[in-house]
């Protein structure tokens, strides 16, 4: 019979099996009195860097002895070992639990069914989340990720520093140090994994964020590799387009870091641009970053370059990077192209059109033209809804432009505002450049007295100037080398843009590529990166999802798993003994839907019983 016995902390005198160096090591130790012999063994290994005063040990292994025992404290503690002691309970009593055998049928003590209990001892703690945990390292696990950074050299605690920035990202999505709260105080990351996230150091995440962008084009190419082996999908067309995000701060020293057009207009901060190529599938092929100010013409043939893209492939991008230029490139290069035409010529015939029905059962009326010399085709496409809005912009540009030369014109009847016709011509000015948009549509007339001195009224006359977006709103052209596809086919084509700018949003607004807070240059790639490695496996849940009815935005799905935690069930029992379960909790209707299409089970962790 085991009884009388006493936890306490040693240190203890060590050395290195390998390298044969001595070293401290700190260890949690029972002693237990059996019969007239005294036993010790050690609980647990507290590690090298056990940095709690030795004052402190005494009542730190007290209080571990307490809450293993269910017990509130006899004496109090300060915080600080209140939380190891919390941190250091809950891995003694899942060892336990696990070392009991909690699956093995009911044989083990641990494993006893029926418990004779106060009900009044009941208490619930360290509820951690794991819903959104357990689908991602799943997602993670189907592409082989953790494997692959096995086979690029990565070390266990690497490992699980790069697949807590992964799934933080996805599950959690701000900075690597938001990231590293999350893994220490919210997440059963950890115990799922098998990895005590509490007992690293927010140094190894940075470090981790290095050592991924160092394999970036490895893992890129493995991750895309796997989807492809996962779906089933080959290779047909390349979508390629940029976005950029801000700093906060001043970013000095780094030197993507420029001002630049920000497409979140944010343009008051420094800038960082990420170039993306996709696979018509939505799965990145490569990715990279550039100043914030580049231009985006100027990036293509480096992108697609490195890609090693073959002769033959389909580019499809937007009119920022359909130069004439790159176009030159792309056929030099035996590619083939659809793009958004940079021209300004709107040539629409609803007489000659097709009419193609949108993913969203929204028609639109596509027209082909042969270009001039042939060696391309142009296709004008119309869109009702695409008209509304253009209507809705130049009505409100217009609006604008023409209320700014009202104010001009009502100065000309007080006293004291200037009249002068070089004046009144330099305001005009800069209105016409504030609403370029609308101002090229008037015709603006200034009126001046007998002298030619004064400017005595304004006029001005709208006319829509032919083949532009005012006169004719809702059409777009495309400018396509492709022949043989028909009108329909060449839209459809164009039309998979939209899955790239669906990327972007998702790494904005889900997966916390903005804003950046780094202040060096390499982790400003890395968090970035990081973004990317979690949309391959965001992609993955999603489209796992999608083939199943479940067509929800991640950030739907996240919220609707977040809600499942585990949690630690501890009760006394007659006997004074306490039982523990951890399980995480029943998955709701949603969750369970969830699970099910994507074959996972519904009790993430297991569960994990052990009586003190």
């Amino acid at each position: 019979m085991w009884f009388d016995r006493r936890m306490f902390i040693r240190r203890t005198n060590t050395r290195n099996r390998k390298t044969g160096e001595a070293y401290f090591t700190h260890r949690l130790v029972e002693a237990v009195r059996e019969g007239k012999a005294v036993k010790q063994r050690t609980l647990l290994n507290l590690g090298v860097h056990f940095d709690v005063a030795r004052g402190d040990w005494a009542a730190l292994a007290a209080r571990i002895d307490e809450l293993r025992r269910g017990q509130a404290p006899l004496l109090a503690v300060n915080a600080a070992v209140e939380s190891l002691a919390q941190r250091y309970a809950a891995q003694l009593i899942a060892r336990q639990g696990q070392e009991a055998g909690v699956d093995d049928g009911g044989s083990s003590p641990a494993a006893e069914r029926f418990h004779d209990v106060d009900l009044a001892t009941l208490d619930l703690v360290r509820p951690r989340s794991v819903g959104v945990e357990h689908a991602c390292l799943t997602a993670l696990h189907q592409l082989g990720f953790e494997a692959k950074l096995v086979e690029l050299g990565f070390n266990r605690p690497q490992i699980a520093a790069a697949v807590g920035n992964v799934v933080g990202r996805m599950a959690a999505p701000a900075s690597e140090l938001a990231t590293y709260d999350w893994l220490q105080h919210r997440t059963a990351l950890g115990e799922l994994i098998g990895y005590d996230y509490e007992g690293m150091d927010l140094q190894q995440l940075y470090r981790s964020a290095d050592n991924l962008l160092k394999h970036r084009e490895a893992l890129e190419t493995h991750l895309f590799g796997s989807a492809q082996s996962l779906f089933g999908f080959t290779e047909t067309i390349t979508l390629y387009d940029l976005t950029n995000t801000y700093f906060e701060g001043e970013a000095a020293g780094i030197e993507p870091a420029k001002r630049g057009r920000s497409k979140e207009k944010r343009s008051d901060c420094p800038l960082v641009t990420l170039g993306l190529v996709l696979d018509v599938s939505g799965f990145p092929k490569r990715s990279r970053i550039f100043a914030g100010n580049v231009s985006e013409a100027g990036t293509l043939e480096t992108m697609l370059s490195q890609l090693g893209a073959t002769a033959g492939t389909i580019v499809v991008m937007d009119a920022g990077i359909a130069t004439e230029a790159n176009l030159a490139w792309l056929t030099e290069h035996a590619h083939r192209y659809v793009v958004v035409s940079r021209k300004r010529e709107r040539r629409f015939d609803p007489d000659q059109a097709t009419e193609v029905m949108t993913a969203g059962q929204v028609p639109i009326q596509v027209s082909r033209v042969a270009a001039p010399g042939a060696a391309e085709a142009l296709l004008y496409c119309y869109s009702p809804a695409r008209a509304l809005k253009d209507e809705a912009i130049d009505t409100k540009k217009a609006d604008a432009f023409e209320a700014a030369l009202q104010r001009l014109a009502l100065g000309l009847t007080k006293p004291r505002s200037t009249k002068d016709p070089a004046k009144i011509q330099e305001r005009i000015g800069r209105a016409k450049e504030k609403y370029a948009r609308a101002a090229q549509h008037y015709t603006v007339e200034l009126t001046l007295d007998d002298a030619g001195k004064a400017v005595t009224s304004i006029t001005w006359t709208k006319a829509p100037k032919p083949n532009s977006a005012m006169a004719n709103p809702g059409v777009y052209c495309l400018r396509t080398t492709l022949t043989e596809p028909d009108d329909a086919t060449l839209w459809r084509i164009y039309s998979m843009l939209t899955n790239l700018e669906a990327v972007f949003r998702s790494l904005k607004t889900d997966l916390g590529l903005r804003p950046v807070y780094h202040q060096i240059e390499r982790r400003v790639e890395g968090h970035l990166f990081i973004s990317v490695l979690a949309y391959y496996a965001v992609h993955t849940i999603r489209l796992q999802l999608k083939a199943k009815g479940i067509n929800d935005a991640w950030e739907t799905i996240r919220n609707t798993l977040s809600t499942q935690v585990r949690i630690t069930t501890t009760l006394q029992r007659r006997d004074r003994r306490t039982v523990h379960v951890r399980k995480a909790s029943r998955p709701e209707p949603r969750q369970q839907k969830i699970y099910e299409a994507l074959n996972l089970g519904a009790n993430p962790g297991g569960s994990q019983q052990t009586i003190a």
